[in-house]
């Protein structure tokens, strides 16, 4: 049988190598990790009046909570999304002249409308 010398140098740049490939690939992962969460979490907080796009703007079909802010002398109106949190805040706010809010959440423009997806409603204190 033959067998080969042990080659000490060559032995320790293979045990540097995948060492260094190991910290790369950690590196690596750490690197897409932190920016998929930063993606997920590019929410915005707005204040303006909530009204309802159905009984005050006459926008809607259905009942549906629209924040109107005032943007460059202009009112922009953003259509929350009917999540749990947009819902569960519709009754202060329907057939009323609306209420003055905080909205922290994803906005997105949706068919030439801005879209607001809520994560939390605040009424603005006095």
């Amino acid at each position: 049988m033959l067998s080969y010398p042990c080659n000490t140098q060559t032995s320790k740049t293979m045990k540097r190598s995948k060492w260094f490939l190991t910290l790369a690939a950690v590196a690596l992962a750490v690197t897409f990790t932190v920016g998929a969460r930063a993606a997920d979490n590019d929410e915005t907080t707005l204040t303006g009046t909530l009204v309802c796009g159905k009984c005050k703007l006459h926008e809607t079909k259905e009942c549906q909570n629209v924040l109107q802010v005032e943007k460059d002398g202009k009112t922009v109106n953003y259509y929350l999304t009917q999540n749990k949190v947009s819902k569960d805040f519709h009754s202060n706010v329907c057939m009323g002249d609306g209420e003055k809010v905080t909205v922290t959440g994803k906005v997105k423009e949706k068919g030439g409308k801005e879209t607001l997806a809520p994560s939390k409603i605040e009424p603005v204190k006095s």
